[in-house]
């Protein structure tokens, strides 16, 4: 799956965004997103599969979070380049 193609999924976009804050597991990402457990689940598998997330065991519990050495380093980009630029129509 192509990187961008993964973004634009709502879905996998809203699991992304919820993860730049802290990690958390599927409820948390369920409860605050307001989506099907299976949809969370599906789609954390796909942003698992393509390098997107982390998932660290705790317990019963799989904590995602997004990936640090390449994820949150471009998101910290697009935010410094929204920030200068905008986000203008073309």
């Amino acid at each position: 799956m192509g990187f961008f193609k993964a973004l634009c999924n709502d879905t996998r976009l809203s699991i992304v965004l919820s993860l730049k804050d802290k990690p958390k597991n599927v409820s948390q990402l369920t409860s605050e997103l307001g989506m099907e457990q299976s949809r969370i689940s599906h789609n954390l598998q796909c942003l698992e599969k393509n390098g997107f997330v982390t998932v660290e065991q705790d317990g019963k519990q799989r904590i995602y979070s997004l990936n640090k050495d390449t994820i949150e380093p471009i998101l910290k980009a697009v935010k410094k380049h929204t920030e200068k630029y905008g986000l203008n129509s073309c």
